[in-house]
């Protein structure tokens, strides 16, 4: 007979008990906790535990500090935090960095514990609900799936626990090949996505969609240089010299193979769904693509864009601002805004983008972006994929109303990073700079701020209590669309990575594609850049591809906006931006504080903890720590 154990629960399944009146004072069954047989005999308490095991995703990629502040998209603009430790290259055993940017190992096994939990009570629980129990299996299986795939793509291979351990077990357990964990996490994806199909489930809980999308990301990333080990050692000495290989890539199979697994993993998904707007057989205008892709960004959360663009997410994180925990600090999920919102609107400006990542959105015609070319230098933000203006704020781009203190320095609602002439041989210190008059400690460094995620209904204040309830997308649709294109180039299929990769352009405005080659593997990684920017792809894809050296390592790169009365003109007071008053001048510098990065072989994989080392003596570090 099972030991009988109390299981600890979420608010959310307390919340679920009916409350009365118990005068027996011998009844001694705690009251903060649940026992098992009463959580498996009831269909509500059951789908409570988990939706439990859905909470360790907590706001998705909505934290305060953003992943993207380790690659070449953004800079994290508050020193410390655990940041620099990564992107400097010294991260360690002793110092694993900041929490909320990287998941951390002992957090994802305590994620995994509860999804075991739940895969071994499910197919016995009492309560009289067949589809149901078979629904919340097939969740728990999915949910197991992410959370050893959060710690490969991170970690490289993890020890395989299937069971939940009771008390006084040895908790020692060896880390299983690389190969070991991609078949396990695929099996459990394949047992989801059966369960799941042909249930209905509400927005944020997995599908077999979902199930199938994590299954298409788990083989690109199988198949990547990386994970080969004759290749990732080919091309780092940090690996070459691991003595235990096998813990972070395949030492056998054919990567070909892998790469056809791959693409029809995709193609599976592309073929079983359809996503927003990539039916098009030309190029949409500027102003359409821009909408879309800001549409794309609001995932249906906000009265800004089509609700229609909802098609795209495959699995998503939900929020709303009736979720107590997003009141809780640090802010999160609803907080977008104020996390990284401009401080001119009161907000902290956390994650901007830097000048890498505004370059590589190409011109209208396709062309790249070109410094040297004067045309370009003279006026960089305009002509640009749309795509960059529903993702990036610039010097003189249109933005919500200022804040009621703020409208009487602006009441044009313009982004101001810049410096202007006065007129009297003084400047005007932009309102969204670090030399602001508004809570100038707050103002960006690069002179961008980030728009995508950040909802551009005038209603929702980002400053104030009113809540953004955008989803952050874990999986959407033109992500399988790109990994169907990569896995197309590597198979030799060039044909059918164009045909797609143009769907995705045209929905862009942006030209069909007549490259090949090494040319049109360059557009691929551009494409893929641009549209998963600040989506936490571009850490991994920089790593899997093997040119971190060539992203993170190329440093920071910021701009600096200068503008100058024309002869004869008098300045705007308040100030507004006006080619016509101004000559602007676009300086692409070196950021010389907050942060200095290198890149170091070591930090293609995490280390793992010196508290988990002292804990599991059979774990194996990873190579260079």
């Amino acid at each position: 007979m099972k030991k009988r154990r109390l299981l600890i629960l979420g608010m959310l399944a307390v919340a679920m008990l009916p409350l009365s009146c118990n005068k027996d004072f011998l009844d001694t069954q705690p009251l903060d906790k649940i026992s098992a047989d009463a959580t498996w005999g009831d269909v509500a308490l059951s789908e409570a535990f988990v939706f439990n095991v859905y909470s360790y995703l907590g706001y998705g990629g909505f934290e305060e500090e953003s992943l993207a502040s380790i690659t070449d998209e953004a800079m994290f603009t508050h020193s410390g935090r655990g940041i620099n430790v990564i992107t400097e290259g010294t991260l360690s055993a002793a110092t694993t960095g900041n929490n909320r940017v990287i998941p951390q190992w002992n957090d994802l096994f305590l994620a995994i514990r509860q999804a075991n939990i739940a895969i071994q009570e499910l197919p016995e629980a009492t309560f009289d609900d067949a589809e149901a129990k078979e629904r919340l299996l097939g969740e728990a299986h999915f949910l197991r799936a992410y959370y050893y795939h959060e710690l490969q793509r991170f970690y490289g291979s993890v020890p395989l626990i299937d069971r939940p351990y009771e008390l006084n077990e040895d908790y020692s357990a060896a880390r299983n090949t690389y190969a070991e964990n991609v078949d396990f996490v695929l099996a459990d994806l394949d047992k989801a996505s059966t369960m799941l199909a042909g249930k209905s489930v509400n927005a944020g809980r997995a599908t077999d969609l979902s199930a199938l999308a994590l299954k298409s990301r788990v083989l690109l990333y199988a198949a990547s240089d990386l994970r080969d080990a004759a290749t990732a050692s080919a091309n780092s000495s940090a690996l070459s010299g691991y003595g235990d290989i096998g813990l972070i890539a395949y030492t056998s199979g054919d990567q070909m193979a892998r790469w056809s697994a791959a693409k029809a993993a995709a193609k599976e998904v592309l073929d079983a769904t359809s996503g927003y707007k990539l039916d098009l057989s030309a190029p949409a205008s500027a102003e359409e693509a821009t909408e879309t892709y800001v549409s794309i960004a609001m995932g249906g959360g906000s009265a800004i864009g089509d609700p229609a663009a909802k098609s795209e997410l495959l699995f998503e994180r939900t929020h709303s601002p009736l979720f107590t925990q997003e009141s809780n600090w640090p802010l999160g999920g609803i907080h977008q805004g104020i996390n990284n919102g401009p401080n001119g609107y009161h907000n902290w400006a956390g994650n901007t983008p830097i000048q890498q990542l505004v370059d590589d959105y190409v011109m209208m015609d396709g062309s790249e972006f070109d410094w040297s070319n004067p045309d370009h230098a003279a006026d960089p933000y305009a002509n640009r994929d749309p795509r960059m203006y529903a993702t990036i704020l610039y010097d003189g781009a249109d933005w919500k109303p200022r804040p009621s203190d703020v409208a009487g320095m602006d009441p044009f609602d313009q982004i101001q990073t810049g410096s202007y002439d006065d007129g009297a041989g003084g400047i005007v210190a932009g309102i969204d700079t670090r030399d602001s008059p508004v809570e100038n400690w707050n103002g960006t460094r690069t002179a961008y701020y980030v728009r995508k995620f950040i909802d551009a209904d005038p209603g929702v204040v980002d400053n104030q209590s009113s809540a953004q309830v955008v989803p952050w997308p874990f999986l959407r649709y033109t992500e399988m669309v790109l990994n169907y294109v990569e896995a197309s180039l590597e198979t030799g299929d060039e044909g059918e990575a164009i045909a797609w990769l143009n769907k995705i352009r045209f929905r862009a405005g942006l030209p069909a594609i007549t490259a090949s080659g090494a040319e049109l593997v360059d557009i691929y990684r551009n494409e893929r850049r641009v549209e998963l920017a600040y989506e936490e792809h571009r850490y991994h894809d920089a790593r899997r591809w093997m040119i971190p050296d060539e992203t993170l390592g190329r440093g920071i790169k910021v701009m600096k906006v200068t503008a100058t009365l024309k002869p004869g003109m008098s300045p705007h007071s308040p100030y507004r931006h006006d080619k016509d008053v101004y000559d602007y001048s676009y300086n692409v510098v070196d950021n010389n504080d907050n942060e200095t990065r290198s890149w170091d072989d070591k930090m293609y994989y995490l280390p793992i903890s010196r508290d988990e080392i002292n804990r599991n003596e059979l774990l194996v570090q990873n190579p260079g720590y």
